[in-house]
This record gives structure tokens, C-alpha cells and sequence, in this order.
């Protein structure tokens, strides 16, 4: 998962660009791992090399400094995860409690008949370094552990542990992720480096930086009308067809009550702020004052960009029904996909569609998908203040904000176990650069260094 929760703000943001100190010993390692990273086929199925990958990740960290016994390579199913602790002195203050930080090794498919390139060679070019995991999330993997590996070179010692914990299927069932938070959530806080980001418009220039504070839980329901059928030459007032387009029709027009929550209240005054359309931004103010106003909510889900900020919001996306071209339907069901805002139950979700549908004899069931839900994080000033430090060291007068995405990544297993949990990617990118999940995924080699810098400000003022 990439930058979710940032394309729904649409800022333009003058800023002057910092020169980032120079960390080339650390650059060169990032960029050689993250070449070696992207040759790692770590696709869930026959033949996922995801073991391979992360004992190659171990074997980087063990020659930078990290004791053997303080990395740790377990095998799960067809994949793997990876737990380094970076011990501390224990002299932080808060009763020191560790910093958990947050990734993943496994990529999505990538067939290589579709790509320009091959997508599990690494291919430099243009400035740019393609290939799947050039973006998510190898490239933020590469550039965090060597900048822990060059903190261990110049002797930090962090007040607190930092315990890096790289799970081996985000993209898929999330099974190394829940059983890493179940072992590890005593913990301070979570920085997730596969969430949050920065944004840039098509000219080069910085918009925006979003921090990742909450997620809308992913949830499918089937809606099902099963009927005894029959020939098509004898219809019957009972259709399983008509039935079920009915309750669909009845879906379509329901109106979600509008949420929000101190992420989302944050993200609304901040694009107030710096939106061009007086009437978006008012309505935007007036939301974040009260979701319950149905005018300012009106115009907010008029905008595809914006109504996943509002709320909870359902939609049918699959129908399969009937059986036989000259019969009646038997059995008639559709998909309906929520993202479903935090501090909302599946099961609330399933009752409203049910109370929705108002037909007992349409079915409707939650399929399991493997997500949880998980309550928004708070907004903590003190990390708020180190990601804004680290930003406008970069690119001075950036709005950096809280932000909620559509979910799902590793966090919300770790928010579900009260690890308040953050998305904290420093990469910026412009929209036509952003490939992550798609054809030719590619990164400018100029996110490197700055990276670098930014993961040193907030890692250091954190667990000082």
C-alpha cells in the first residue's frame, strides 16, 4: 500500500527545496540494497522467495553492526518475516518502551510478458529505478535499514529499543503481520513505512505530506435471494432477479451518516485552508465543525475524491445470477464492497445493510477477508512535530497533516492491539510517477538521499 489518503486534497503549496546533507555511504547501500531486493521474486505461490529475501536482509544487517542473535528469520507458510531489534540503554523517558517500525518484504504479481521490463530485474534509468518493489516497499525497506545500519556505524544509541518488524504477505493474507502483532504490541508506538507520503504536482513542486493515522476497514458483503425457479415460459411474481435488484436499488440511495475523527478533522481544516474553491473549503470547515450538516456533506460526496473522507461508504461491485438463459433465475447475489470508517463495527456495517435491504428474504453475509477493524491513532504533537521538522528541512512551509486511508496495511493489526500506529513514508512523488500494484512501478533515485535524512531526524528525535 502506497500514499493512501493524500489525492483527496487538492493543494497547491509554494516551497523552497533544502539541500540535504550527504549520507553516501548509506546511499550507495540503499540503492545496492534495494537492486538486490527488487531480484527477489517475493510473490505469494510456488516459487515465492520471500525466506531468501529476508535472510539476505538479515545478512546486511549482521555485517552493519546488529548482533545475530538480535535478528530473527521465521518461515510462515509460503512466506517469512523478519524482527531486528536495535537495543537501547533504556534511559528514555516514558517508562522507554520500544518503537516498533513497520514493512513488507512480498509484492503483488507482475507478469513480465505485460511490462516493458523485466519486473523482477532492477533496471536504472532516466534517473528513475524500475522494477516491482520500486515503490512498495522495497524502496522505503532499502532506504530505513541502511539508515539504521549508518546509525550503528557512527555509534547511536537510542534511548529506547527500535525493533524493525518486516512481514512477508501485506499484500495478500497478512498473516505474518497479524501473527507479528501478536507478539509484539508493548510498545510505545508503531511507524509504518509503507503509508503516508508526500505529494508532488506534475511541475515538480511540493503539495502536500500526509501522516497515516487511520484506515477504514476493508469489508465485502454478499447479498444473496435464492428462489425455487422454474421455465421462463411460466413466470412468476417471485424473481430472484427483480428481488435482488430491488434491494441493490434501495442500497444505492442510502445516505451513511457523515463521521469524522481527530485525523480526519485535522485533514479537512488543513485542506480548507489551501483549497481554490471557496464553496469545497467551506464545506469542508463546516464538516469537520459537524458531520451531521447535509448541505456541506452533500457537496463533499459529490466529489469522488473526497466521500471517502466523509464516512462509511458502500457499493455493489460484482451481480452473478440465474443459471440458464431460458429459466427462471434460482438464485440471484451480489458483491457489495464497504470501506468502513474506524470505530465502526462489520457487524454494525451488516445490520445496516440488512435494516437497508428491508426484505427478509434477501440474504446478507459478511465474507471474511481477513482485515480487522481498528479505532483512528491519536494525533501525537511530538510526532507531528519530528515529521514536520524532517519535511520542511526539505521543502520549507509544506502542510504536513494527519491522514486516513481506505485501508488496509500492516498498522491495522497493530491499532487493533492498541499500538497506536503511523503511516510515515518520506518518498514524494508526483501522480504520473506512482505505479505502485501496476505496469513499469518505478522511483526517482533522487528520493534516496533525502530519505535518508528524514528517516535519521525522526528515528533519533523519537528514541532519544
Amino acid at each position: 500500500m502506497r500514499v493512501a489518503g493524500l489525492a483527496f486534497i487538492g493543494l497547491v503549496a509554494a516551497a523552497s527545496t533544502a539541500q540535504a546533507q550527504a549520507n553516501p555511504q548509506a546511499e550507495a547501500q540503499a540503492l545496492e540494497l534495494l537492486k538486490r531486493g527488487i531480484a527477489f521474486r517475493t510473490v505469494a505461490g510456488s516459487g515465492n522467495q520471500t525466506f531468501d529475501y529476508a535472510t539476505y536482509l538479515k545478512g546486511a544487517l549482521v555485517a552493519g553492526g546488529f548482533a545475530a542473535e538480535d535478528v530473527r528469520v521465521e518461515k510462515l507458510g509460503d512466506t517469512a518475516y523478519l524482527v531486528a531489534r536495535y537495543r537501547g540503554t533504556g534511559k528514555a523517558r516514558n517508562g522507554a518502551k520500544p518503537i516498533l517500525v513497520s514493512g513488507h518484504m512480498d509484492v503483488v504479481e507482475a507478469k513480465p510478458a505485460d511490462w516493458e521490463r523485466d519486473p523482477f530485474t532492477p533496471v536504472v534509468e532516466n534517473g528513475y529505478i524500475f522494477g516491482r518493489g520500486a515503490t512498495d516497499n522495497k524502496f522505503d525497506l532499502s532506504t530505513f535499514l541502511s539508515t539504521l545500519i549508518q546509525l550503528k556505524r557512527e555509534g547511536f544509541k537510542p534511548g529506547r529499543d527500535i525493533v524493525v518488524l518486516l512481514s512477508g504477505d501485506e499484500e495478500t493474507a497478512m498473516k505474518t503481520t497479524a501473527a507479528l502483532a501478536n507478539q509484539y504490541h508493548d510498545a510505545e508506538l508503531l511507524l509504518n513505512i509503507d503509508g503516508g507520503g508526500g505529494e508532488l504536482d506534475e511541475g515538480g513542486r511540493p503539495v502536500i505530506f500526509g501522516v497515516q493515522g487511520a484506515e477504514k476497514t476493508y469489508g465485502d458483503y454478499e447479498l444473496s435471494v435464492t428462489n425455487p425457479g422454474g421455465h421462463s415460459s411460466a413466470p412468476r411474481k417471485a424473481n430472484a432477479i427483480y428481488q435482488l435488484a430491488r434491494a441493490l436499488e434501495r442500497l444505492g440511495a442510502h445516505e451513511f451518516p457523515g463521521q469524522v475523527n481527530d485525523v480526519t478533522k485535522a485533514s479537512w481544516l488543513a485542506s480548507a485552508a489551501q483549497a481554490k474553491d471557496p464553496k469545497i473549503a467551506d464545506a469542508m470547515r463546516r464538516f469537520a465543525a459537524n458531520p451531521n450538516d447535509l448541505e456541506a456533506r452533500a457537496v463533499l460526496r459529490a466529489d469522488p475524491g473526497l466521500i471517502g473522507q466523509t464516512g462509511t461508504t458502500c457499493v455493489a461491485t460484482m451481480v452473478n445470477a440465474g443459471h440458464a438463459p431460458n429459466a427462471l433465475p434460482q438464485r440471484a447475489a451480489a458483491t457489495v464492497n464497504c470501506r468502513i470508517f474506524p470505530g465502526t463495527s462489520v457487524e454494525q456495517i451488516q445490520a445496516t445493510l440488512a435494516q437497508v435491504v428491508g426484505d427478509p428474504e434477501v440474504s446478507v453475509r459478511y465474507v471474511d477477508s481477513g482485515t480487522v477493524a481498528s479505532d483512528a491513532s491519536p494525533v501525537r504533537a511530538d510526532l507531528m512535530q519530528l515529521v514536520t521538522r524532517a519535511v520542511h528541512a526539505r521543502f520549507k512551509d509544506v502542510p504536513v497533516v494527519p491522514t486516513m486511508s481506505a485501508g488496509a496495511s500492516d498498522s491495522m493489526w497493530f491499532r487493533a492491539k492498541g499500538v497506536p500506529s503511523y503511516g510515515i513514508s518520506p518518498i514524494f512523488m508526483k501522480s504520473s510517477d506512482s505505479f505502485a500494484h501496476g505496469l513499469n512501478e518505478r522511483t526517482p533515485l533522487s528520493e534516496i538521499a533525502p530519505s535518508i535524512v528524514y528517516y535519521r531526524t525522526v528515528v533519533m528525535g523519537l528514541a532519544k
